[in-house]
């Protein structure tokens, strides 16, 4: 049974028992920081299990095939994956859930059908097993009672196996698992060499509870679900409060079903690996399945038609197809590569399968093959895998070759830290390790594994702190205090000053309608040196958020005057800050937001909405927000793509967006579900953090985005639109810089006066400003060939000191020097090639004055001193240092800057002496 209809039959079996199924959530969780990943299929309903919501539609059964990944924070399986049967970075975990519906005696009754029934899963029952927690006597009776299972096969288990619970309080209970017997099910099962006792024996059928425990550690008896019964609420003290409405909440992994049903023993030998695996083989030109009795051992490549034996470590195949399936879906689900936290865990696990292709022989992007098998595999599934799939292929093929370009460098760096044969295994030092990390690109727990792999170890704590040391010196100089408010400073609103105990329920931002209103402060904050913090019931004024900067403005009580220069959220108001001039008084007061500029900034957000749309429509849609900012004055934007954006895909989306701004299309605004407005297609921002109902701001027919900022009415209120330019900003991260309305006007409108000073320069007509360059520009290349020729041609300079030629050593070199006359520095290199190649074997020394009275020294060596040891580099920095000067270069060629000209003369008369003695010395 293939595992598609292995997950098909689970869905379908609990959508028969009233079940609700649902799609996968992403690996992202929804607005909880303490998971990098999902990596259970409960978390999607975490809120609903600890009471803080209702079950989704209020439905309250529910099944799932849930995307999980165990590659970071607690739970994280990395280490492990291809050296075990059944680690993985990236699995599918099927569930059923009850809020409060039904519970153990149909969470078990259900199981029970599901995965005995002829019709269904059809796993013989003679084969399985269950645990229950030792003290719930209720499990224990229902397995005999409902499945029939006799006593000896129902084991009681403690609190470390058979005991859950969310946090050290709160919803928790007792859980029961089902384990089949792999001697049994696999026909590949083998005892660990040597292996005695009761549970080896093939023939019992009843085992004791140690003699089982025994067999499921050594991987007899596999676990292929967990039912966990929430009946529970754990007390800070430690006691247990039954819930008045239990829940259930259970995981069965689909690879280890799978490798129930086909018979194996390992997940990787199932058919979820066996395409990924392959396109291994094929991609590496090795077999994944070895020659000696099913042993991976060796592996065969052909090269130019021979073939070479090689010691081929199985696990790295397993690595590869495992950890393609992990890139593939995080990249889907909106993860970046990056080096914080879910990004680096994304490219720790790309670079973990760059070095496994690298031990396979590969020097060139190898994963983007198998993830592009893992887009065929699932995609009609995960229909994201095929809609991002240009993104996930073009992202993992750049950061592949990105960490080629440096491994070989970093292995060789590795090789010196710890030699394979080095008698005194000892530790590498933190330092090491994070040169490894920074220049090289190395993620540590890969330093790690490779260290251990040759019985080194690692000084982590000074990795931590080298690492430390740098992000502190990284870190942008951010001011500790914004707005002139340190980011503790405002504390809660129960501690400001309010005329009433109950004066902040009320208040509210209504800036979307008006820049100016009557309002009344509510709350108060003095921050000192006449600085204050308002809370007005009715606040005109946008906090930062978004990429939006705050408004500035006013407010103008009775006798006094706040200038608001920063707006902060606290508590999820807007409080105004800015500095009080006058008494302040509690009533009444006049809030504004200037009007320039606040349509300013609504013509650059809502440009930039437009410019997300068009540079998907132009590079694809692997484009994706990555950062933004706007301000009054200009918009900047950061976006997801490989490589600089051609001058002619920046115009196409420079003319795309000004043509929906000419279109005159009005700009609506509505709230609506998360989970409706993603349905309709609105664009999220990756990282943002979106609240149940949220404002969907769109442009009819061209864009449409979550967005809480400030926007204009129509798209024609933009005006214009120019693009300032366009640069990187980090590994696979672009940015825009633009400009909107009044500033786009003012931009062109300068470019119109710098034309007019250019041509007002040449002399000629603005008309024929280009051309006229042309002219220019042709004109001296043809004035620099003539130069060149010169010097490559013999001039009599040249000649002259070629004649002049002093011997050195006895193998017919010469030395040839002195002092020459060129326009500029590349002058003087193109006549030091033509020395070297007329000189036939020797070193050449030319020296010439600059017109800032400074002078330049070039030094050439012939290829066959260079391969002597002679270098240029080592000869100019030796003959300069004597007249203080000081450079380098290559072998072939170097040069060296002399502060004062008037010295080189005194340097090229001890040149003679300096040079024989390094042309002895080679």
């Amino acid at each position: 049974m293939r595992a598609s209809e292995i997950r098909q039959r689970f869905l379908s079996f609990f959508a028969d028992q009233q079940h609700v199924i649902r799609p996968s959530a992403s690996l992202v969780p929804a607005d909880d920081p303490t998971l990098l990943f999902v990596n259970a299929g409960m978390v999607p309903f975490k809120k609903v299990f600890l009471g803080m919501e209702d079950a989704p539609d209020g439905k309250r059964r529910a099944t799932t095939a849930q995307k999980c990944v165990r590659a970071g924070g607690k739970h994280n399986d990395l280490e492990q994956v291809g050296h075990t049967a059944r680690h993985h970075t990236f699995f599918e975990m099927l569930g059923n859930f009850s809020f409060g519906d039904y519970f153990k005696r149909d969470a078990i009754a259900f199981a029970w059908d599901l995965i005995t029934s002829s019709d269904k899963l059809a796993i013989d029952p003679s084969w399985l097993r269950v645990t229950v927690h030792t003290s719930d006597d209720e499990a224990f009776a229902l397995w005999q009672e409902v499945a029939g299972l006799s006593a000896d096969r129902v084991y009681r288990l403690g609190d470390k196996d058979n005991f859950w619970q969310m946090a050290d309080t709160g919803p928790c209970g007792p859980c029961t698992e089902i384990f089949v017997d792999l001697s049994r099910a696999a026909a590949d099962f083998t005892f660990p060499e040597g292996a005695t006792g009761e549970w080896t024996e093939l023939d019992r059928e009843v085992f004791s509870q140690d003699a089982f425990e025994q067999g499921g550690e050594a991987g007899r008896f596999l676990e292929i679900w967990n039912l966990v019964f929430m009946q529970f609420d754990k007390q800070p003290d430690g006691s247990l409060v039954p819930l008045p409405r239990p829940s259930v909440d259970t995981g069965a992994g689909l690879e280890r079903i799978a490798a129930v049903k086909q018979g194996v023993t390992n997940n990787f030998h199932t058919d979820v690996f066996a395409a990924l695996i392959r396109t291994v083989e094929e991609t590496v030109g090795f077999s994944y399945w070895g020659r000696e009795s099913g042993e991976h051992r060796t592996g065969v490549k052909t090269k130019g038609g021979s073939t070479v034996q090689n010691a081929v470590d199985p696990a790295s195949f397993r690595v590869l197809a495992d950890h393609a399936r992990a890139v593939a879906f995080l990249l889907a689900d909106g993860v970046f590569p990056s080096n914080e936290g879910r990004g680096y865990v994304l490219r720790r696990i790309l670079r973990r399968g760059v070095r496994h292709a690298y031990l396979l022989g590969r020097r060139e992007p190898t994963l983007v093959h198998v993830v592009q098998t893992v887009i065929s595999e699932l995609g009609d599934v995960y229909s994201e895998l095929r809609s991002r799939s240009e993104h996930l292929l073009q992202t993992t093929r750049v950061e592949e070759q990105a960490f080629l370009s440096t491994i070989e460098g970093g292995l060789t760096r590795f090789e010196q830290l710890a030699p394979a044969n080095a008698m005194d295994k000892g530790t590498i030092s933190g330092d090491d390790a994070f040169k490894l990390y920074d220049t090289f690109g190395f993620p540590i727990d890969l330093t790690e594994l490779m260290a251990h792999e040759r019985g080194y170890t690692v000084d982590i704590p000074g990795f931590e702190d080298a690492l430390g040391q740098q992000r502190t010196r990284s870190k942008d100089e951010r001011k500790t205090r914004q707005f002139g408010v340190a980011a503790n400073e405002l504390g809660d609103l129960a501690s400001w000053e309010q005329p009433a105990s109950d004066s902040v329920a009320g208040a509210r931002f209504v800036g979307y309608d008006a820049i100016t209103v009557e309002s009344e402060v509510v709350a108060l904050r003095r921050l000192g040196e006449d600085r204050v913090a308002v809370l007005l019931l009715e606040s005109p004024f946008y906090a930062e958020s978004g990429g939006q900067v705050s408004d500035h403005g006013e407010i103008v009580g009775e006798g006094w005057k706040i200038d608001v220069d920063g707006v902060k959220k606290i508590e999820g108001r807007s409080a105004a800050i800015g500095r009080l001039s006058g008494e302040f008084k509690w009533g009444r007061v006049t809030a504004t937001v200037p009007t320039d500029r606040r349509r300013d900034t609504e013509r650059n957000h809502t440009a930039t909405h437009l410019m997300h749309a068009a540079l998907r429509s132009v590079l694809g849609d692997a484009v994706h927000q990555a950062g933004s900012l706007v301000t009054p004055d200009r918009l900047r934007f950061d976006f997801s793509h490989h490589g600089p954006v051609k001058a002619e895909k920046l115009a196409e989306v420079e003319a795309i967006v000004n043509r929906e701004i000419w279109r005159g299309t009005p700009v609506t605004t509505s709230e609506m579900a998360y989970p409706a407005a993603q349905a309709k297609g609105a664009m999220a921002l990756y990282g943002e953090k979106y609240g149940d109902v949220d404002r969907v701001v769109d442009v009819p027919g061209f864009s449409m985005e979550l967005c809480g900022g400030t926007h204009v009415r129509n798209t024609s209120e933009v005006g214009l639109f120019v693009i300032l330019g366009e640069t990187g900003v980090a590994s696979g991260v672009r940015r825009i810089e633009a400009l909107t309305g009044p500033g786009a006007f003012a931009q062109l409108k300068s470019h119109e006066a710098s034309l007019g000073r250019i041509a007002e320069s040449l002399r000629a007509p603005v008309a024929t400003v280009e051309r006229r360059v042309q002219q220019l520009l042709e004109e001296r290349r043809v004035l620099e060939k003539k130069i060149e020729d010169a010097m490559r041609g013999g001039g009599n300079a040249l000649q002259q000191l070629i004649s002049a030629a002093q011997p050195l050593g006895s193998d017919g070199a010469r030395l040839v020097m002195g002092e020459v006359v060129v326009a500029d520095a590349k002058a003087l290199q193109a006549m030091g090639d033509a020395l070297r190649e007329q000189l036939g074997s020797g070193v050449g020394i030319l020296a010439a004055r600059l017109d800032d009275g400074k002078g330049s020294m070039l030094a050439v060596v012939t290829d066959d001193l260079r391969e002597r040891g002679i270098r240029a580099d080592a000869i100019v920095r030796d003959v300069a240092a004597v007249a203080g000067g000081r450079g380098g270069g290559k072998p072939h060629m170097a040069q060296a800057g002399i502060p004062d000209a008037a010295r080189m003369s005194e340097a090229l008369a001890q040149a003679p002496a300096l040079i024989s003695a390094i042309v002895a010395r080679a």
